[in-house]
């Protein structure tokens, strides 16, 4: 099965694994499932680092490629379906990064390892 890390369950399980929940580290474990890390969230993460709410050991041109290596996560690219796809998602969340992590779930047929609900209601299949 493949699984595509939110940006929070990425943060977490590099800097505080500890807010996983079990199911989440059960699957992140689990070395028949192929995890992945979307460019969606590399960008999430670039943007809360430049603005200052989200600290982090090292700059993340540094940071994310050593923990996605780390954590054997493979990249996600965007792709023009996938923007494509986010757009046509229910309006029940305005939030850009949660509609194209959503999205790529849905076009790649991965299940999102998320706490938020909210991208169960985009159409994206989640665990938590």
């Amino acid at each position: 099965m493949r699984g595509i890390l939110d940006t929070c369950t990425f943060i977490w399980l590099a800097l505080d694994p500890t807010r996983l929940s079990q199911n989440a580290i059960e699957f992140i474990d689990d070395d028949s499932n192929e995890l992945a890390l979307s460019d969606a969230s590399v960008m999430e993460i670039v943007m809360k680092y430049r603005v200052g709410k989200l600290p982090l050991p090292e700059a993340p041109h540094l940071w994310v490629p050593t923990r996605r290596d780390f954590f054997k996560l493979a990249p996600l690219a965007l792709s023009e379906p996938t923007i494509f796809r986010s757009g046509r998602l229910p309006d029940v969340n305005k939030d850009s990064f949660d509609r194209l992590i959503a999205a790529h779930g849905v076009e790649s047929g991965s299940v999102v390892i998320s706490p938020y609900s909210p991208l169960s209601k985009l159409g994206a299949s989640r665990i938590w």
